[in-house]
């Protein structure tokens, strides 16, 4: 297994990046990883301490800084020290600049500022926190995106995901032995979309569950012909409504959530 010193730097929160070296890492296998992360670098002498730690620990520095002097004070001693130093804004910036014929604004954490699309985030993650699981089903026409699903099919943790892209999502699950309130056939304003998955992938979820909870995996939440009833009831019951359905078996999070957004997208151009 190869191991691989990565060094960090943004002078803001450092999201972005580690986003970026997320989504590229992610293409390697049998790489041990250690990754050094140095936010907020707004100084000369932050970075120079910085440095120290870069030669110590050689590997592939990787970097966000708007500060020119900075910029070029890091990638010179990389330079001289014979390590790769990328930032990878630098192409979507160049050509966003030669687009819109104008230079970026070198302001660090521009991207942050407390702007309304910010506080439409944090709208959407109280509400969507206040309408888990079937909660407040009186106040689910102010949703942007109601999740309809078995247990454990991912339908919690895709909420939340949608929440901090900007989307109000409540969720709810369905239960042979409990149908849902009429209101939720009633919805207007919200996308409705169904989650289902396979019957073995959902066996397997609720025994790990039932196994963390120390309890024990021999009931009827994880045999298989009830399982198999339970999603052949919720795809029959998003059948009839007419509701998309997205089989979350071999998706993550990030890609449920990007084929739901894709839904929105589409319904409002409709």
């Amino acid at each position: 297994m190869t191991r691989l010193h990565l060094h960090l730097l943004s002078d803001s929160t450092g999201e972005t990046l580690e986003n970026i070296a997320k989504a590229a890492l992610a293409q390697y296998d049998d790489v041990e990883t250690v990754r050094h992360f140095w936010p907020m670098v707004r100084t000369e002498a932050h970075l120079e301490h910085i440095l120290q730690e870069i030669a110590q620990n050689p590997g592939l520095v990787v970097f966000t800084l708007v500060n020119v002097a900075t910029r070029r004070i890091l990638e010179a001693r990389c330079r001289a020290l014979g390590l790769p130093a990328v930032a990878p804004l630098d192409p979507v910036n160049d050509a966003l600049s030669h687009l819109l014929g104008q230079q970026a604004k070198a302001r660090p954490g521009r991207q942050h500022m407390l702007d309304a699309a910010y506080f439409a985030r944090v709208d959407a993650i109280h509400y969507t926190i206040a309408h888990d699981d079937g909660i407040a089903a009186e106040e689910w026409e102010d949703a942007d995106i109601v999740l309809a699903g078995v247990s454990r099919s991912s339908k919690t943790p895709t909420s939340i995901y949608l929440a901090n892209r900007g989307y109000k999502t409540a969720n709810i699950p369905i239960v042979l032995e409990s149908p849902p309130p009429a209101s939720l056939y009633a919805l207007k304003h919200p996308l409705v979309v169904g989650l289902t998955t396979s019957p073995d992938r959902l066996i397997q979820i609720r025994r790990n569950r039932l196994l963390t909870l120390n309890q024990q995996p021999d009931t009827a939440y994880v045999e298989a012909e009830a399982v198999a009833r339970e999603l052949q009831f919720a795809r029959r019951m998003f059948a009839d409504n007419g509701w998309p359905v997205i089989d979350v078996t071999r998706r993550s999070i990030e890609e449920t959530a990007a084929a739901i957004i894709a839904l929105v997208g589409e319904r409002a151009a409709a």
